[in-house]
Order: C-alpha cells, then sequence, then structure tokens
C-alpha cells in the first residue's frame, strides 16, 4: 500500500494476551539488552498499529493502549520515506522519538520498513527500474545504506527489524521485483551485506510480499535464507481471495507463506494487514485474529487509518468491536476461534 496515505494518518502500536498476541517496538537511546532464551519477548506475539510515520505515531500509542483498557502494546511500526536518498539513510527527526520509545524497555520491538531505491512512489518505468537493480547489484547504492545502519546503531536501536523493499512484487514501486528479479535479490544481499558491516548491528531482515501472486510469484524474489530472518506478508481485505478462506488457500496466499517460511526455518510476520474493498467486515477480522493467533507471528501491524482500521477509522464499527473485544485488557482475554469449513 502507498506510504503516502499513510503519512497523512497513522503510527504503531502493540497489544498482546495471555494465550494470545503481544507486541514489541524499538526506538533510541543506549542499545537494549539481548533478551534471555524462552523470554517473553521471543515467545509471544508482538501487535502493532500503524497509526503515523512520525512523532504523533509514538504518541498515539498510548492512547490506543488507553482505549484497549491498558493492553500493553508492544511493537512499534514505522516507514523510511522513499523520496531520497538522505532520508532513506535515515534523515527523518521522528527515528530519535521512535528510539526512545524502543529503548524505554528491554521487550519492545522496533519495526522499520526500509525502502530500496529513492523515488520509490514516482512511477518509474521498468525500464529504468531494470537500469537501478543492475547498478544497486553492482554495489552503487551500498554507502546509503552503511549510513542508515550507522545511525541506528548510534540511536540505540541495533536490533531493528528491517521491512526491506516491502511488497517487492507488485507494480507500483521502484523498489519492486519484476523488471529483472535476478538483480533485485542480488541488490537486496548487498543492502543486507552492506548494513551488517556496521559494528554492533544486530539487524533482522523481513522479506514481505503483497499476498497472492499480484506482478510475479513472490517466491521468484526471495533472495536466500542467509539474508532474510523473517517470512512477512502484506495482506488486505480484498481480492484475489474474496473471501477470507480464499485469502488462506490462493496460490502464494497466507497458507503459503506459513508453508515456505516453516520450509525455510524462519519466523512469520503481518507488518501490514487491515480491510479493505469488503468494507466493514467483521468476520474477516475475527478470521485474521484467529489465524495470527493460530500461527503466531513475531508480530503483527493492523493498519490503522480509513479504510484499513479501526480506532482511528469510525467507517468500521463491527469491525472495530472485534478488534477490541480480542485484544482490550478488560476482556476475558478470549482467543478467537476460525470455524473452518
Amino acid at each position: 500500500m502507498s506510504r503516502q496515505g499513510r503519512r497523512r494518518a497513522v503510527a504503531c502500536t502493540s497489544i498482546v494476551t495471555a494465550g494470545l498476541l503481544l507486541a514489541g517496538c524499538a526506538l533510541a537511546a543506549p542499545a537494549p539488552p539481548r533478551q534471555a532464551s524462552g523470554s517473553r519477548a521471543e515467545t509471544e506475539i508482538a501487535v502493532g498499529a500503524y497509526l503515523h510515520y512520525g512523532s504523533p505515531g509514538v504518541e498515539r500509542m498510548q492512547e490506543l493502549s488507553h482505549w484497549l483498557g491498558g493492553t500493553e502494546l508492544r511493537a512499534g511500526h514505522t516507514y523510511l520515506p522513499g523520496d531520497t536518498w538522505a532520508n532513506i539513510e535515515g534523515a527523518p527527526d521522528s527515528l530519535r522519538t521512535w528510539a526512545r520509545w524502543r529503548t524505554a524497555r528491554a521487550d519492545r520491538l522496533f519495526v522499520l520498513n526500509v525502502p530500496m531505491l529513492e523515488r520509490n512512489e514516482a512511477g518509474v518505468p521498468d525500464a529504468r527500474v531494470a537500469e537501478l537493480l543492475r547498478s544497486g547489484a553492482r554495489g552503487q547504492y551500498d554507502r546509503h545504506f552503511q549510513r542508515l545502519a550507522k545511525r541506528l546503531v548510534a540511536l540505540g536501536v541495533p536490533d531493528t527489524v528491517v521491512v526491506l523493499g516491502w511488497e517487492m512484487n507488485g507494480f507500483n514501486y521502484t523498489h519492486r521485483c519484476r523488471p529483472d528479479p535476478e538483480n533485485w535479490k542480488r541488490y537486496w544481499r548487498r543492502i543486507v551485506a552492506a548494513m551488517r558491516t556496521v559494528k554492533g548491528q544486530r539487524f533482522r531482515f523481513d522479506f514481505a510480499p503483497n499476498r497472492g501472486g499480484d506482478a510475479i510469484a513472490w517466491t521468484r524474489c526471495y533472495p536466500g535464507d542467509d539474508v532474510v530472518d523473517i517470512i512477512g506478508m502484506d495482506s488486505y481485505d480484498q481480492p484475489p481471495g474474496h473471501s477470507f478462506d480464499e485469502q488462506v488457500t490462493q496460490p502464494y496466499g497466507l497458507q503459503q507463506q506459513v508453508d515456505f517460511a516453516k520450509a525455510h526455518r524462519k519466523r512469520i510476520s503481518y507488518p501490514e494487514w487491515g480491510l479493505f474493498r469488503n468494507g466493514d467486515n467483521p468476520e474477516y477480522m475475527r478470521d485474521m485474529l484467529a489465524w495470527i493467533a493460530e500461527h503466531r507471528p513475531l508480530y503483527h501491524s493492523i493498519t490503522d487509518y480509513c479504510p484499513h482500521g479501526v480506532w482511528q477509522c469510525e467507517q468500521n464499527p463491527r469491525s472495530t468491536e472485534v478488534f477490541r473485544d480480542f485484544l482490550s485488557a478488560e476482556q476475558d482475554r478470549r482467543l478467537p476461534v476460525r470455524l473452518r469449513p
């Protein structure tokens, strides 16, 4: 989904429940301590809600927690603008605010979507995209990602989850894969290698396509197990997949993501999900929460602005009730149950 809409809207949050969902986010200051093996942060689901890309997103997390009856929010999710290399290098001042939030608690998780190319939403034609991918594969842009890595380490968030080149299987972003899948994969590998050269980094890299086939099968873009830590998926309530069962079973859908991750021994995530073409759909909301509870991703983040969201979108009252019921600390923390045909 377009980041332009996100800037006019919302930020990131986290929520969890006793056998359900929990969350973690990241921000600035001293480096957060490592989690002990078997700790809560390793075993519980980090829940987020995208509320705004900048500092207002951090502020709104506390408000969302209050709306949820005090549910703890542990996952912080934002995006770097893809307009200029300076911004991809981490220039936005709001990163400091996110870093302060992250380092306030050791069990939080900071999730940062990072574009792979500048002018990322400028409608760059395929032929030019292919040229840019070849340049990236040769290492021409390594320095930009080393600068980002150094900035994140300096801010005290060396364990950031980097959602690199998200929705690469689509038609729109300049960092899309279809114009040259082989060089796209080489470029991803160059970026990861460049960021891992920075002393003190502990980044995890999240490969997060759109659900479904889209412009290209996302499996054709997979760059390799040594440079991917998490298999993510952005999944909205829209075709292909008119029902939730179809969203699960369609080619390159939710079930294939789970199976692919299992085969490659990776955790899964849902960096973006929410309502869309099918309007206020409480059945979808109930089924998606049940899917998350069953498959236990590292984290998930609902896109919380209209038409996708719940807390900041009044046009989805029935879905909002389902979301709040299952995630509120004031409820009896029942797991959503998905009734399978």
